[in-house]
């Protein structure tokens, strides 16, 4: 699906809950607008499988208490200024945006006030959830009330392949010298393998995470890190890379994979059971046990599966306060579908790879240092979560910096001249294209996702780091030797930004030396 026009004053890369918000904010403030997804369906994203729920304000809760909650969890190497804005202005978004506009169909109590549940490392409850099928309702709610706006365009099955700039990619020798600024992208259009370029006076990475790039994750299959490597690419710094939380709780069963079972079930009563049916949280953290941060979770069960050498542990709900058929009708029928009556049978979970705390370095309206160019998201780093994401508040941070990211577009416009724009050629495709072999890039995804679950995974060390590092860049030149003679395929970019996307990672978690949050150095 061609779009309709070759000029937009926003693209945004990414249909989360990031992107479409920015979009949103944008186009009710009259810009055009254009969002992409190299998905066909639009609303798969990481927003899409989040099952917890969204931060808001609890009963007994005040932004100050939430700001606290957060630094706490992210081991106070968040951006203060970061965290006091979520705080003090998140809820009001969730409020406007999501309830009043969007209509997210949230819980509610038999007397229609909003229902709120509690997750590890929050002093109070304050999350509203939809049954354990949040972000679902979320995405699709959203995506609804993004396609009433006028101003907005949406491109299904299309990918960005690299973002467009003067000094890199115009004719004219001249803007090498001039200021590097954004003027769009280079995108592939995947059904037909076409690529062409779309120009935009402001250009937004919206490109969700980076869990596709580790052998176990809760992360749908497109989270390869693309925003992440294409804003590499163009000389955006990435910031905090080495803080990458592993979920705890993922369903362990050859049957299915890529299934999280929310924090939200223990903090309705579930306990972590070793292989032995032993309670063992309260080792690690005897104050807050079973919902102690995530990475202090993770790290338990790793080491817990390594004390009597199991490939996973057991969750244990059956004390649960809760009506768990009701309050977790997609997990219920999930493992009700493999044998696993959760009101009474143990679920067998592992940690795995689920959210990225780093990114591209950006300030609070999601400008990168490059001209033109922004990021929301989890893609995106303005400092919020430091070393370690509390629970449920990406949503929150994702809708309410996409909005102003969104709010500040409008009020910026950045004027771009039709010369330059002339200046800047079609894409150039190889004479002799190489045949497409899905096996060789199945194979090569699957050794970085091995690479990087053994030796940039939950407990890292020197020596991995080290191997890590000198595979992935024998694998980077060879993948950008075979990138540059290849028929461009979906598969080929995705491989392409995984590798850059790893190494990214790999170098921030060897020169950081010290243990903190979710990164944790066992040398």
């Amino acid at each position: 699906m061609r779009p309709s026009k070759s000029f937009y004053d926003v693209l945004v890369i990414g249909s989360g809950i990031g992107g479409l918000s920015c979009a949103i904010s944008a186009a009710e403030n009259g810009l055009s607008v254009a969002v992409i997804s190299k998905e066909a369906d639009l609303e798969e994203s990481n927003t899409f499988h989040a099952q917890g729920g969204i931060v808001e304000q609890g009963v007994e809760d005040s932004p100050k208490l939430l700001y606290e909650d957060i630094c706490k969890a992210g081991a106070y190497l968040n951006n203060r200024e970061a965290v006091r804005f979520v705080a003090e202005k998140g809820p009001r978004f969730v409020r406007e945006y999501l309830i009043e506009k969007a209509g997210v169909p949230f819980n509610r109590t038999p007397q229609g006030e909003l229902s709120y549940t509690r997750e590890a490392a929050h002093s109070v409850r304050r999350i509203l959830y939809a049954q354990d099928s949040t972000g679902r309702s979320i995405e699709t709610s959203l995506l609804t009330y993004a396609r009433s706006i006028p101003g907005i365009e949406f491109l299904p099955s299309t990918m960005a392949v690299d973002i467009l700039t003067n000094c890199h990619n115009s004719k004219d020798p001249q803007e090498r010298y001039r200021p590097l600024r954004a003027l769009g992208a280079y995108l592939l259009e995947i059904p037909t393998h076409q690529i062409y370029p779309l120009f935009a006076s402001h250009v937004v990475l919206a490109t969700g995470g980076v869990g596709n790039l580790f052998l176990h994750t809760s992360n749908p299959k497109g989270a390869t890190g693309d925003g992440i490597a294409m804003a590499l690419r163009v000389g955006c710094e990435v910031i905090n890379a080495e803080y990458l939380q592993f979920h705890p709780t993922i369903l362990f069963h050859r049957d299915r994979q890529r299934f999280l079972i929310t924090e939200a079930l223990r903090g309705e009563g579930a306990r972590l059971l070793n292989r032995r049916g032993e309670p063992f949280m309260a080792r690690y953290n005897p104050s807050m046990k079973d919902l102690a941060p995530r990475d202090e979770v993770s790290r338990a069960i790793f080491r817990e599966m390594a004390l009597d050498g199991s490939g996973y542990v057991f969750l244990d709900a059956s004390a649960c306060h809760v009506d768990l058929k009701e309050r977790f009708p997609m997990i219920f029928e999930v493992c009700a579908s493999l044998g696993i009556d959760i009101r009474k049978d143990p679920i067998p979970v592992v940690p795995a790879a689920h959210y990225f705390c780093g990114g591209i370095k950006v300030d609070l309206e999601g400008r990168t240092a490059i001209k033109g160019l922004y990021a929301v998201g989890e893609n995106a780093c303005n400092g919020i979560h430091g070393a370690n994401r509390l629970a449920s508040i990406s949503l929150l941070e994702s809708l309410s910096f996409g909005i102003r990211c969104g709010k500040y577009l409008s009020t910026h416009p950045i004027p771009l001249k039709e010369k330059l724009l002339r200046s800047i050629p079609e894409w150039v495709y190889p004479k002799e294209e190489e045949e497409f072999d899905p096996i060789l890039i199945s194979n090569d995804l699957l050794s970085i996702q091995t690479l990087m679950w053994n030796y940039v995974g939950i407990i890292r060390t020197k020596k991995r780091l080290l191997r890590a590092l000198s595979d992935l860049n024998y694998m980077n030149h060879r993948i950008e030797q075979f990138y540059k003679e290849a028929r461009v395929t979906r598969e080929l970019l995705e491989l392409r930004n995984a590798v850059f996307t790893g190494l990214a990672i790999t170098r921030a978690a060897l020169r950081n030396q010290e243990s903190i949050g979710c990164h944790y150095r066992e040398d």
